[in-house]
């Protein structure tokens, strides 16, 4: 004869399910606002309003994103509710990647050598002038643009590439920051055996140091990356020449074309999608390793 044992009753896991509610909550509130963006990049002009109130677009199409790739001539644009107008996105695009590269690459770099200097160098007054740099990040930018906009006028550098990235292209005071609460854990002992064979500063910075901070230079590139992409009013400032347009710029130039007496909504929302897909991507590829390296950071 065998006897049965009743399966131990399994607790319904409230907590548990309120944190999954929660999250799965804020996950649709933050996707919300760029879906609308893409059912009205996905909507025609003459349909938008109609089906304003549902969550899918009437009529999909893919002509607003043709438009604004310059796929369709002018009068083809005109039909579709466009201002006939050019704003070239794919010159755009290219200049964004450009300004966004050079920064990350020399702000990567010059952060970096400002960091190791910090953690690992002695000087005068080291930790002093490390404290009034840091102080820098208490200045609001916008106080910059003026001397940076003279600067560059006085060189000559307006409507070109290398204006709109002069002013960032060397360190901050928080890329500074990050890179040396990381150098600093970094064991003594490794770069002292180095100097022992005979190697430099700068080559156990470069061939010791770099190698092992892999992640948070990638860390910094990425949220570098992120800061740059959207950058607006600089660009804007210097570079008024369309040949230098980055997205940003493009989007507001493209906004303010208004055909038929009213902004092209169509048009636009498809231009904005086009500017996120780059900075969606990269955070879904590199999205844990940022979080992962910020925490480390913090807890220093």
């Amino acid at each position: 004869m065998t006897v049965q044992t009743a399966k131990p009753h399994k607790r319904f896991e409230w907590d548990r399910f309120f944190a999954w509610f929660g999250i799965t909550l804020v996950i649709l509130l933050s996707i919300f606002p760029i879906w609308i963006v893409l059912k009205t990049a996905l909507s025609s002009s003459t349909t938008l309003f109609e089906g304003a109130s549902r969550i899918l677009p009437s009529e999909p199409t893919l002509d607003n994103f043709k438009r604004v790739l310059g796929m369709v001539s002018a009068e083809e644009a005109l039909k579709a509710g466009g201002s006939g107008q050019s704003v070239n996105f794919l010159k755009a695009i290219k200049n964004s990647v450009v300004f966004t590269g050079l920064i990350v690459l020399g702000q990567t770099f010059f952060s970096a050598l400002a960091a190791y200097a910090f953690a690992r160098l002695k000087f005068p007054f080291r930790d002093q002038i490390f404290t009034l740099f840091l102080s820098a990040m208490m200045i609001p930018g916008i106080v910059l643009f003026i001397p940076n906009f003279i600067t560059i006028k006085n060189l000559g550098w307006l409507n070109t590439m290398q204006g709109m990235v002069a002013p960032y292209i060397l360190m901050t005071p928080f890329a500074v920051f990050f890179l040396r609460q990381f150098f600093l854990s970094i064991p003594r002992e490794t770069e002292e055996a180095a100097l022992l064979d005979g190697a430099s500063p700068f080559m156990i910075f470069w061939k010791i140091v770099l190698p092992m901070s892999q992640g948070p230079l990638a860390t910094l590139g990425i949220l570098t990356t992120i800061g740059m992409w959207n950058e607006f009013f600089w660009p804007y400032l210097i570079g008024k020449d369309e040949g230098v347009y980055t997205l940003p710029v493009a989007l507001q130039q493209f906004q303010t074309q208004t055909p038929q007496g009213s902004p092209d909504w169509t048009g636009l929302m498809a231009g904005a999608f086009l500017s996120i897909i780059p900075v969606f991507i990269l955070l879904v590829v590199m999205g844990k390793r940022v979080i992962e390296s910020l925490a480390f950071s913090g807890g220093k």
